[in-house]
């Protein structure tokens, strides 16, 4: 099977190859370091707040399936 040919460098790439060798890979790792300290506990209660909403719509999804089910019934006459 023939391999396709290669393709012209675009712009773009030639863009990123030049900010690549710059600034490295991209990285997430300690993103909050520059925070507060006070800034990063009001961080980690609204993620908890979001879980906790989150869960609690989860919840009352499954109770009101739970309910549908219960009421389903059939009518054998």
């Amino acid at each position: 099977m023939a391999e396709p040919p290669p393709r012209k460098p675009e712009k773009g790439d030639r863009m990123f190859d030049f900010l690549f060798k710059i600034l490295g890979p991209p990285t997430v790792d300690n993103a909050l370091q520059g925070c507060s300290s006070q800034a990063h506990e009001l961080w980690k209660k609204d993620l908890e707040a979001r879980k906790r909403y989150s869960r609690e719509q989860r919840e009352k999804k499954r109770a009101a399936e739970q309910a549908a089910r219960d009421n389903w019934t059939l009518d054998v006459r």
